[in-house]
């Protein structure tokens, strides 16, 4: 990340960080508010929140007005982490444990359950027109849908001997990139912005969304010690990633795959493997393309600073290396 563009996102995180500890404070019962900010409190990048900020303001709106709704994306992302760590049995997040492994596992459902009941609370605190807000909050809802049904098929695939590209796709769209298009279109539906400009940054982030999904596959691989999760996790959990469809079917199955358990030198030498067979170029080369054509899309806006930092926000999305 170029040293401008880290300025640009960690002035936007600040403000969102200040909304989250005013919006989100610890309540009673302490113990289910403590799980429930605990990943919020672990930090993260925040960059679906300052997604939103910054196509505010390549709208040429005051954000201020509705912050709340970036808090809620990031309460949506918090809720969605929660119970992902809890289905996929995942011991860390973003560093530190994850919320069943702390507390245990009916805690940490009733603490997603909690955020995804604040977000749409903190929706109807924005400053906008009445219909615009239900506009919204419809939107949040059928993203919350589909954020569902991605994760089931996420998980339907441990079940299937092999899913194809298409598959994927479908699955990290309901999974992933749902709620980074509703961070890029939210704004312009509480502004009152045309279908057009609304549709524009809904595929632009949906088309990002993919490439940064495709992205966190290869990182899971590639980032050890990096990205804070367990290393090589996709890989023992069996995970039917983009690499993996690759892999099968240039006829080249890890040994590991769904094992559950490696040695670090087992991981090593998968990696290296699924290197050598091209999977993991394919795929970094897959989420390459999907942003490029995603950042067409910003066509719609006027030629701005903040469109600018939207584009070069897009190419780090697959270029971070956590």
């Amino acid at each position: 990340m170029s040293s401008d563009l880290k300025r640009e996102i960690f002035k936007r995180s600040e403000i969102i960080e200040k909304a989250i500890r005013e919006y989100l404070p610890l309540k009673n019962p302490e113990g289910l508010y403590k799980a429930t900010r605990h990943l919020l409190k672990a930090g993260g990048k925040r960059l679906r929140p300052v997604i939103s900020l910054i196509v505010s303001e390549a709208l040429l709106k005051d954000y201020t007005k509705i912050i709340p709704a970036a808090v809620a994306i990031e309460t949506i992302h918090n809720f969605t982490l929660i119970h992902d760590d809890i289905m996929d049995r995942d011991d860390m997040r973003r560093g530190v444990p994850t919320v069943h492994r702390l507390w245990d596992e009916p805690t940490a459902i009733l603490a997603g359950d909690t955020l995804f009941a604040e977000a749409f609370y903190l929706l109807t605190l924005c400053e906008v027109e009445s219909d615009n807000l239900v506009k919204a909050t419809r939107m949040f809802a059928d993203v919350c849908v589909k954020i569902c049904e991605g994760q089931y098929l996420d998980m339907s695939f441990e079940n299937k001997e092999m899913v194809d590209e298409d598959e994927y796709i479908e699955m990290v769209t309901k999974k992933t990139s749902v709620l980074i298009a509703a961070s890029s279109a939210v704004p312009a539906v509480l502004f009152g912005e045309d279908e057009k400009t609304i549709n524009a940054l809904w595929d632009f982030g949906i088309m990002c969304g993919i490439g940064f999904q495709i992205h966190d596959d290869v990182l899971d691989l590639v980032g050890k010690d990096k990205t804070g999760k367990d290393w090589g996790s996709d890989l023992l959990e069996g995970k039917k990633t983009l690499i993996i469809i690759k892999a099968f079917q240039e006829g080249m199955v890890p040994e590991i795959f769904g094992k559950k358990k490696a040695s670090p030198d087992e991981i090593e030498e998968a990696v290296r493997q699924l290197q050598d067979c091209g999977a993991i170029e394919y795929a970094s080369s897959k989420a390459n393309e999907y942003v490029r054509e995603g950042k067409k899309k910003l066509d719609v806006l006027p030629d701005t600073d903040a469109k600018k930092i939207l584009l070069d926000l897009a190419d780090y999305l697959i270029k971070r290396e956590y």
